[in-house]
């Protein structure tokens, strides 16, 4: 069982989408090849090993002729020039220059006028050494090889990559394998993926119900006119089961499943990737009913033209060759091709037209009971403690995805295990919510005077968290250096609202500044620590400006500037349609927010300066603190709790 995080790893041997691997002419010409290299290797390691210039040592004439002298040699053959012979005794002097030491045998070149010498014979008679000629072969065995085989080898291979040319990227081409698609194919099986394996996603998979049903039974659609979407595109967030969905679709329906990437279409050579889409498609057609998924298709489907110098060529044949296929489609044909991607906004409208990929399903993070279904399926395997609450977990990890869950329990078990544990606890769960939320912890020591202004700057996060309305509860409080920051204040909403009011946005923004106020406050100066603060409470007071109309002197008008890389296929120089003035405007409306979020910080700390000391002391103590123990120090809010739910929809890290 999977949830919406994941790819199954349960589903049938996967094969390749082209043809057959057993193609008789692609073994005929294997096997023959595989001959020819074998047989010209024992040729030429024969033609090497029977050399006399490799028999036994070679030693120079004069010291063959001192030692003949000395009666220690046994046997001599003549092959030309060249001599061979045995030692009846291996001489206990070497030859100057050698190194080694002498074997038995030896071997010598004769000089030009040894050659057929009477002196030599005759001494050779004289020492009864027994004397062996071998005729001179006009070619070696080396000669041969190099001369006569390989010639003959080399015509051979030409004369069958020729032989295919007439069809160089078909499937007995000479590039037939490179160019095949590598798509892999899964079969139906008992363990295929179904929709109640996929926890949550409830609108999606209502959406593709319809496929489903079209594949099982298309003569019910087709009898009375209807077109079934001939593309689907899933489109959403990473790690929010795009690939699982899909897969599920084709183990719901009962069909093959072809999966590739968009990125193995595309290769160095041009041409590659369109004979590439053509043969996954022809090889779908032969499989139909079937689903075919290309995962990731903005590597292959962005904006055609677009980016610095024009554009990719192979790229954009690539996209133009499934543009084609998909409207070669006939009516009545079962394959329906699903896309995933995470960047809608770069694909060329040509894919996205009616006729092509007609339907978009939006697979988003999961709600409260999509978490919560995933949280089961994940823990289904793990051994849980009693005080475990998966309920609470779920509304605990509001925004996290189907990956960061299943990322979650894994990371719960393995600090379990490390501690020898026999079941998991809720420890384990909110040791891994603060892997997943603000990393691990770094392994360094942290000077005294550099840790009091971590806990001064956090505090300051939190009291202005617990003192304003509207802002969702402190979930921790930590010193302990993470990642790139010394410290974290972690706020965790409560509800599942997915829009925001002014007055909230202001007292997020007074709540980032609430770090920058305390160190003021105490220190009379500002640190570095507050980069990051500064840098959100900017981009949120200009989206408040700019685009949703939160100013009385801008009004209700949109003044978005492009913010696209010129290399996704969009404006290369920063576009607007608005005056240098209106600019100036904005940019004194933001200011103006975030002064005045910084000055009502300075208010409110002020005011509860004994809460926020309070909780320094406690920081220092422990350098974690979570929401009980930081409610039981700070004791109950000044407020009613708010009845709006108009908070964040995912957790709101402010790091110190």
């Amino acid at each position: 069982m999977s949830d919406s995080s994941g790819k199954p790893g349960n589903s049938s041997p996967q094969k390749p989408a082209g043809p057959p691997s057993g193609d008789p002419r692609r073994v005929n010409f294997s096997s023959m090849t595989l001959v020819l290299l074998v047989a010209a290797v024992l040729v030429s390691i024969f033609a090497w090993t029977s050399s006399p210039t490799n028999y036994g040592n070679t030693v120079p004439y004069s010291f063959f002729y001192k030692q003949l002298q000395k009666d220690r040699i046994a046997v001599v053959t003549f092959h030309g020039e060249i001599l061979t012979g045995r030692w009846k005794m291996i001489p206990d002097e070497t030859p100057e220059g050698m190194t080694g030491t002498l074997v038995e045998q030896f071997n010598t070149v004769l000089p030009p006028d040894s050659i057929g010498d009477p002196t030599l014979m005759q001494e050779l008679h004289t020492r009864n050494v027994q004397i062996v000629a071998m005729p001179v072969a006009v070619v070696g065995l080396g000669d041969l090889f190099f001369w006569v085989l390989m010639p003959l080898l080399f015509v051979f291979l030409m004369w069958n990559m020729l032989r295919r040319s007439a069809d160089p990227f078909g499937a007995g081409g000479m590039m037939g394998g490179f160019i095949r698609s590598p798509a892999r194919r899964f079969e139906k099986s008992e363990k295929s993926a179904r929709f109640e394996d996929v926890a949550g996603l409830k609108a999606a998979k209502q959406d593709l119900q319809e496929v489903v049903d079209f594949l099982r039974e298309p003569a019910r659609f087709t009898r009375l006119g209807a077109k079934i979407p001939k593309g689907v595109l899933l489109v959403g967030p990473p790690g929010t089961g795009k690939t699982l969905l899909a897969r599920a679709t084709a183990g719901e329906a009962g069909v093959p499943f072809f999966s590739i990437n968009g990125s193995e279409f595309i290769q160095m050579f041009v041409g590659v990737g369109a004979t590439r889409v053509r043969d996954l498609f022809k090889t779908a057609r032969e499989a139909a009913p079937c689903i075919v998924f290309i995962d990731e298709i903005d590597a292959v489907g962005r904006v055609r033209g677009a980016g610095v110098g024009g554009g990719h060529d192979e790229r954009e044949q690539t996209l133009n060759q499934i543009l084609s296929e998909m409207d070669g489609f006939q009516q009545g044909e079962t394959v329906i091709v699903l896309a995933a991607t995470n960047r809608h906004d770069v694909l060329d409208p040509a894919l996205l037209r009616p006729g092509r990929f007609d339907r978009h399903v939006t697979v988003d993070l999961p709600a409260r009971d999509g978490r919560l279904g995933i949280l089961r399926v994940h823990t289904r395997k793990v051994p849980l403690h009693d005080d475990v609450d998966l309920e609470m977990l779920a509304r605990t990890t509001m925004g996290f995805s189907g990956a960061e869950l299943e990322k979650l329990v894994n990371e719960s078990a393995l600090r379990a295990a490390r501690e020898n544990k026999k079941r998991v606890d809720m420890s384990d769960f909110r040791y891994a919510i603060d892997i997943v939320t603000m990393g691990a912890p770094r392994d360094e020591k942290v000077e005294r005077p550099e840790k009091e202004l971590t806990a001064w700057h956090e505090a300051g996060h939190a009291v202005l968290a617990w003192a304003q309305e509207g802002i969702d509860p402190v979930h921790k409080v930590s010193i302990v250096p993470r990642g790139r920051s010394l410290g974290v204040t972690l706020v965790m909403p409560e509800s599942e609202i997915h829009n925001l009011g002014e007055r909230r946005l202001k007292a997020r923004i007074v709540m980032m500044m609430g770090g920058r106020a305390a160190e003021k406050m105490i220190y009379d100066e500002y640190s570095a620590g507050a980069q990051n603060d500064i840098e959100q409470s900017t981009s949120l007071a200009r989206r408040m400006v700019a685009r949703w109309g939160m100013s009385a002197i801008i009004g209700p008008v949109s003044f978005r500037q492009s913010e696209e890389h010129p290399f996704l296929g969009k404006e290369m120089h920063t576009y607007r349609e608005f005056s240098e003035e209106t600019t100036r405007q904005i940019d004194l409306e933001v200011q103006r927010i975030i002064k005045d979020a910084e000055q009502r910080a300075i208010e409110l700390l002020t005011q509860y300066r004994q809460q926020m000391d309070q909780l320094v002391q406690a920081l220092l103590e422990s350098e974690d603190l979570v929401r009980e123990q930081i409610e039981q120090i700070l004791g109950p809010r000044p407020f009613l709790p708010s009845k709006e739910t108009d908070s964040p929809a995912e957790p709101v890290s402010e790091a110190g």
